[in-house]
């Protein structure tokens, strides 16, 4: 066992407890009342990297939270890896179904609960301590690497865009390393190659100036929730196909080959439903459960609200109500065109009774990497020596829209080698991300600077 890899056996309670201090900062980019906490996180990645006795660590303002930068560059002819990671969170809510408190990690049955266990604070604290392995045991680490972690992944990043842009030169590199997605399954590791984009959207139906009583008004003036109701009905037909029109005119199409890769991964579909607690599933006909979730759009509602929703009963014609829709999106699919088609559909289909209003909030692209890309190849192998267990190569349904944003401003691949879990419930309370594979983690992205200069060659 080499040096580095011995270090993170002997300090894995130490990385644990390190992981904690980190996961008590509610550091919830969507809230501004947590301005203070955002920074204390940022600041502590800070001191986590200085500790380390890189070059060039500096916390970055920006119009909105800050980008904590690091860099350790000594060799001429080596690659540079630029390592990603967020240490935003979403927000805890609704409390009351944690069974632990969001920002007290507590471990339980070999899992870390807390907001951001897996979601991306564990994750991306691997390659820290991945690196810390080689810095605090004399050794040089076998490649250049950067570091870049914000703190508005959350709500889309809107100041990292720029922040790239602006930073070419000192951003350049050969690849980028992000643990920001899921293993396929428990002691399955996988590394993801492609991801889907997104087009967030908000509809306002708005009827009448007031709320008015139902029972005076109920038959004469259009009611705003049944009116949004009946849009959202229309968005999809009973087979899950998306009815926008132009939606999927710039769609490419699964090749004969991207279905052979599906069919080849090891899924149960009953174990899926069961995992689920439903007797059904429902999707765009002519596509596998796994095609549907991670290699074709989607178009879902995220949320609905309008009118009385108290305790009891009150006759209401409410004023207005208001949903949020997300669209998931697949090559070569464009967040704004997708996001002006449904904006003019949803228009359209609303009657002269009512006001509507359609809002973007935010998109990103969909990615694909190249499976032969070498960096690809180390980590797959990198894996294999730490899990004892062959590589999976998957496509994922959810979004990280600065991976198209990397290969676009940078022109570099993007290496999606995740740790977490289906099933960690990020995003949703009791949020968690095991032990062993924070540890493993560790152990994998050490393992994959030690492999990468073989593979350069």
């Amino acid at each position: 066992m080499s040096t580095s890899q011995e270090y993170i056996d002997r300090n894995k309670d130490k990385f644990l407890n390190e992981l904690f201090e980190l996961l008590r900062i509610p550091s919830i980019s969507t809230d501004s009342s947590k301005k203070d906490e955002i920074k204390k996180a940022s600041q502590f990645l800070a001191n986590q990297l200085k500790e380390l006795e890189l070059e060039n660590v500096e916390v970055f303002e920006t119009p909105g939270n800050p980008i904590v930068y690091a860099e350790h560059c000594p060799h001429d002819d080596k690659p540079t890896v630029l390592i990603y990671g967020h240490y935003d969170v979403q927000p805890s809510d609704p409390d009351d179904l944690w069974e632990t408190p969001p920002f007290e990690p507590t471990v339980k049955d070999g899992l870390i609960y807390a907001r951001g266990a897996s979601d991306d604070k564990g994750q991306a604290f691997t390659h820290i301590k991945a690196v810390e392995s080689y810095k605090k045991t004399g050794q040089e680490i076998p490649v250049n690497v950067k570091f870049i972690l914000e703190g508005e992944e959350e709500i889309g990043s809107p100041n990292l865009v720029p922040f790239l842009e602006g930073h070419k030169d000192l951003l350049e590199c050969d690849m980028v390393l992000i643990s920001d997605t899921a293993m396929f399954g428990e002691d399955q590791p996988s590394i993801t190659y492609g991801l889907r984009g997104l087009a967030y959207m908000e509809i306002e139906v708005v009827g009448p100036n007031r709320d008015l009583h139902s029972g005076v008004y109920g038959g004469a003036v259009e009611n705003p929730v049944n009116v949004l109701c009946e849009i959202i009905a229309k968005l999809k037909d009973e087979d899950g196909v998306i009815q926008i029109p132009g939606f999927y005119d710039s769609v490419v199409e699964l090749t004969e080959a991207d279905r052979e890769a599906f069919a080849q991964l090891p899924f149960d579909e009953d174990e899926y439903k069961k995992s689920l607690d439903i007797k059904a599933l429902h999707g765009e006909k002519g596509y596998t459960t796994l095609e549907r979730a991670s290699a074709r759009p989607t178009l879902d509602v995220n949320g609905i609200w309008g009118g009385y929703q108290g305790e009891g009963a009150k006759t209401v014609l409410p004023s207005k109500a208001n949903a949020k829709v997300s669209m998931r999106l697949v090559p070569d699919q464009d967040p704004k065109e997708i996001a002006q088609l449904f904006k003019k559909h949803v228009e359209s289909l609303a009657p002269d009774t009512v006001k509507i209003k359609v809002t973007e909030h935010h998109g990103g692209h969909p990615a694909v990497t190249d499976l032969d890309f070498y960096g690809l190849k180390a980590g797959a192998k990198a894996f294999e020596e730490i899990y004892n267990k062959e590589v999976l190569f998957s496509r994922e349904g959810g979004s990280i829209p600065i991976v198209a944003d990397f290969k676009r401003v940078l022109g570099v691949e993007s290496i999606l080698m995740g740790f977490g879990l289906t099933s960690n419930a990020i995003h949703s309370p009791n949020e968690n991300f095991s032990v062993k594979d924070f540890h493993r983690g560790i152990k994998t992205s050490a393992k994959f600077l030690e492999l990468l200069p073989d593979f350069a060659e």
